[in-house]
């Protein structure tokens, strides 16, 4: 599944609000996607059905007799998109990455912990 997340276009902003509003309603017919779209993010019904067409055509989400769905969780996104920012900030370095974003930063114990737990959790043989 890591080579489908490589080939996932990318994801504007607009596109990500319209995704937190369907993840957190899914699955949803349109005609209410529509009107939270409306009521949260202020779009007109031809925005809300540009922005289900676009992603459908970037396989995000499908809509089926008018059921609109995500093929992505956010969890995905937000990996990808995090993937995406450490290539072109890192060019992949982790321990470079994490410098630069930490500089200047005073983290609590337990956030210094959580960071040592992940680590922990991820750390191989080489």
């Amino acid at each position: 599944n890591k080579e489908e997340k490589l080939k996932m276009e990318k994801i504007f902003e607009s596109e990500y609000r319209f995704l937190s509003i369907l993840w957190e309603h899914e699955p949803i017919n349109s005609p209410d996607l529509v009107k939270l779209c409306n009521n949260q993010l202020g779009w007109k019904k031809s925005t809300t059905y540009t922005v289900i067409k676009k992603l459908i055509d970037k396989k995000i989400v499908k809509s089926e007799n008018t059921i609109v769905s995500a093929l992505v969780t956010k969890e995905e996104v937000d990996r990808w998109e995090g993937e995406e920012l450490l290539q072109r900030t890192s060019k992949g370095n982790i321990p470079n990455f994490l410098a630069s974003f930490l500089k200047d930063r005073k983290l609590s114990k337990s956030e210094v912990e959580r960071i040592r737990q992940i680590i922990d959790g991820v750390e191989g043989e080489k």
